[in-house]
This record gives C-alpha cells, structure tokens and sequence, in this order.
C-alpha cells in the first residue's frame, strides 16, 4: 500500500464525525504522492522545487501515473503548484481505484440497485495495514489526516517529522490548505452579497 491509500482508508474509516472535503483530501493526497516518490528516489526537492529522478516504474498505478506527470524541465514546479495541479479530482481518482481492486464496495440497498448504493470500506488487508499505521500514531500519516480533520490527532506543524523534505511537503500541505478554506471563504461571502443585491433589486 501507498500513503496516498492509507491516508484515503483512514479518512474513510476514522469516524472522525463529519466527512472529509473532497478538496482538502485531494491536496493532502497529491502531498502523500510527493512523499512516496521522495521515499522511491522518483523526486528530490531543491528547496520547494520538485526535482525529478529516475522514472523507475512505481508498484502503485497512480503512483506511476504521478511520476510521470512531475515537470522534467527547468525551472521545474513547486511543491505547491503540484499540490494544485495534481490534486485536481486527485480523491475520486483514488477511490475509483480502490473500488476497482476490491477495496471499497458499495452497499446494497432494499429497492435500490447495487451501483446505486453507498461506498464503504471492505474489509481487507489494506484496511487493517492502514488502521495499524493509524493506530501506531506514524507522524506523516497523523500530519496529513490531522491537517483534513481527520481523528484529532494533528501534530504541531509536522515537528514529529525528522526528514527535511517530507516536513517541506507537510508545510506546504498546511499553506495550501489555509488557502483553499481562504477561497472558499471569500466566495461564500460574495455569493452572499450577490443574493442580497438580487434581493433588493425585486427580483
């Protein structure tokens, strides 16, 4: 399994009372991404840049799939543009995936066709490996599923995090995090504006 995976099962699994952004969970992933290709030698960081290596092919589909679209050429991306460009739809991707290998299934409801019904966790290997990584507080995992709201667990600024360019991606997670709940902030309050200005004008 993958960081990108575990983080996806937990998020799914922590009950952590109400669901995970779909948003928010795609940056965290295209972070957990980065960490396992930094951990695979696929990538190095030059400060926040992402510094590609050799592109051995990766275990994990979407993983590769990541590999191949990091910027080969100077000046190359940093970690927060691939945060946004990656990440786009980065957590339907991954739970087609997981529902492709038999990890997520979706319940059958009276009445209601199978596809139609909700997708939950199966109980495999996968799910019980990352429930023990969840379990034994590993500080990347804890960073990234804190940083969504997932468990409560969230560690301060990824201090647990001993590897300089893990914690850069982690930094750069949190920024990008703040700034889509930014976003998301300043158009609320737009909207609003705009539905009281259609009000006003009798409509």
């Amino acid at each position: 399994m993958t960081t990108p995976r575990d983080l996806l099962i937990i998020a799914m699994d922590a009950g952590s009372g109400s669901p995970v952004e779909q948003g928010e969970l795609s940056l965290a992933l295209a972070g957990a991404e980065v960490i396992d290709l930094l951990a695979a030698e696929a990538v190095s960081l030059d400060g926040d840049h992402l510094v590609p290596g050799d592109h051995s092919a990766q275990a994990d589909r979407l993983l590769e799939q990541a590999a191949a679209a990091l910027v080969r050429e100077e000046p190359y991306e940093s970690v927060t543009d691939w945060l946004w460009r990656r990440g786009r739809g980065l957590s339907v991707a991954y739970q087609a995936e997981l529902e492709a290998d038999g990890q997520l299934v979706r319940q059958r409801r009276q009445g209601i066709s199978f596809r139609a019904g909700q997708l939950v966790l199966a109980d495999s290997p996968a799910r019980r490996r990352a429930a023990d990584r969840w379990a034994a507080d590993e500080p990347v995992l804890t960073t990234l599923a804190g940083a969504v709201g997932v468990g409560g667990k969230q560690t301060e600024d990824a201090q647990d995090v001993a590897d300089d360019d893990v914690a850069t991606v982690l930094a750069a997670v949190s920024d990008a995090l703040v700034e889509l709940a930014s976003v998301r902030q300043r158009r609320a309050i737009e909207d609003a504006a705009f539905d009281n200005i259609w009000r006003g004008g009798g409509g």
